[in-house]
Order: structure tokens, then C-alpha cells, then sequence
């Protein structure tokens, strides 16, 4: 019998849909520019597909229908970003599996080969991604910040003292509409870094600081010369480089 669950031949739909929508090239490509959490019109997703204005309208209305994409109109133009977080989350999981499951002949660039400023600071949705990230969860796991329960993470006293400091409210963030704090696989590092609300609070509260800065270059962060010295103070070491 069909459920919610599963269609009429007792499978689970999610899968197979979702994987449709992402196996093809053009729309993948649009979904991985859309990964630094901005909204991009619609003629600029086309160049980045390289695709005739007619596919990738085609494209992106059978992303936008199939729930991985929203659509902000704006005058008479359209922009279109990444529906939810915990979708940007999943295609950056998906990319992590890609790393390291694909035959070597078809799977893209090893991680030790991805350009240094990529690999080191970029965004992930609403977050940071890369091994400095990376390396700042693994702190403030070692430290007590954060507790882990699977995949899912909540902040302890000492955690919540130091979130403070850096100005985030985890009342604000407990309040969203999302999961508070989260493990994000990390497809560079192949180790998870920090995600969720509170994630995005960071990411927002290191820039408020200037330790952390956008650049031109789509999802790569820069870290500034006050952000090297913070994040060198917090993971106690001498050599935080990027």
C-alpha cells in the first residue's frame, strides 16, 4: 500500500526524485554556484551552465519545482538561491561522497589539489567551510564548547560563555527555525566542520570583528590579519596560515 513514505511501488520517492535533479551537469553546476548562499538571476546562472537561455529556464524550473531551489522576484527579474540550509548542507555532503567513492578514472580533483584559498576558508551556504573551520570545531569540541549527540550538537556552559563573547545569542539562534547547531561533512577536508544556526551566527559574528572577510572570488573567505591572530589565540598554535 502507498504511504507518505513511499510511492506505488512501495519505494521511497525522496531518493530517487532528488537524485534526478541533480544528476544532470547543468544543474548541478547551477546548484554549486548557489552554494555561497547568495540569490543569482537567472541569465547568470545560464553562463555559469553554459546552457541556452530556453534549457536553463527548463533547468531551474524543475529545481525550483522539485524543492532545491527558491525563486525571489525582484522587479521584473529573477533571482534564485538554495531553498533551505539543510539543503546546502546535503549537496555539500553529496560532494564529500563524491571524493571519495567515485572510480578514480571519473572522480574529480583530490582534495590536496583544490586551489589553497578554496581549500582553506570558503563559505558553505551560510557558513564556514574548509580547514580552518574545520579545525575550530575540532577546538571547541576538545575544549567542551559544544557537546556531540550523532550528527547533532548543542553548546554547554563554558560553550555558551565564549559564544557570548563573540557576540552570538544562542537564545536568538535556539529560537530559528532550523537545527541549532550540526555537523556539516566537509568535502575538502573530508572531516565535518560546524553548521546550523549557530554555524551561520559565527560565520556573522567573525565578520562583525573583521576577522573575516567575502572576496570577489565566489565562496572563498579571506581571513584578516586580525582574524589570523583570534583564531591563532583560540586554537593555540603558531601556525595559522591561508
Amino acid at each position: 500500500m502507498t504511504t507518505a513514505l513511499t510511492d506505488d511501488q512501495n519505494h521511497f520517492p525522496g531518493l530517487s526524485r532528488i537524485g534526478a535533479l541533480l544528476a544532470d551537469p547543468g544543474r548541478a553546476a547551477m546548484l554549486w554556484a548557489l552554494m555561497d548562499g547568495s540569490a543569482r538571476p537567472a541569465g547568470e546562472l545560464t553562463m555559469i551552465a553554459g546552457l541556452s537561455p530556453s534549457a536553463a529556464s527548463a533547468h531551474l524550473a524543475r529545481l525550483t519545482d522539485g524543492g532545491l531551489l527558491a525563486l525571489e522576484v525582484r522587479g521584473r527579474h529573477r533571482y534564485f538561491r538554495i531553498a533551505s540550509a539543510e539543503i546546502a548542507a546535503s549537496i555539500e555532503a553529496l560532494a564529500n561522497v563524491a571524493q571519495v567513492s567515485a572510480p578514480q578514472r571519473a572522480a574529480p580533483r583530490p582534495a590536496r589539489t583544490v586551489p589553497l584559498e578554496m581549500r582553506y576558508a570558503r563559505t558553505c551556504y551560510d557558513h564556514m567551510a574548509g580547514e580552518l573551520s574545520v579545525r575550530i570545531f575540532e577546538r571547541m569540541l576538545d575544549d567542551g564548547m559544544l557537546t556531540q549527540h550523532g550528527t547533532s550538537l548543542d553548546a554547554t556552559a563554558q560553550g555558551a560563555e565564549r559564544f557570548a563573547g563573540w557576540g552570538v545569542d544562542l537564545s536568538a539562534q535556539h529560537s530559528r527555525r532550523r537545527r541549532f547547531a550540526c555537523t556539516c561533512p566537509d568535502w575538502s577536508m573530508r572531516r565535518p566542520h560546524l553548521g546550523g544556526a549557530l554555524g551561520a551566527a559565527l560565520l556573522d559574528a567573525w565578520s562583525v570583528h573583521g576577522w573575516v572577510e567575502r572576496t570577489e572570488r565566489p565562496r572563498v573567505l579571506r581571513i584578516t590579519p586580525a582574524g589570523h591572530q583570534h583564531f591563532d589565540a583560540f586554537l593555540g598554535t603558531g601556525a595559522v596560515t591561508g
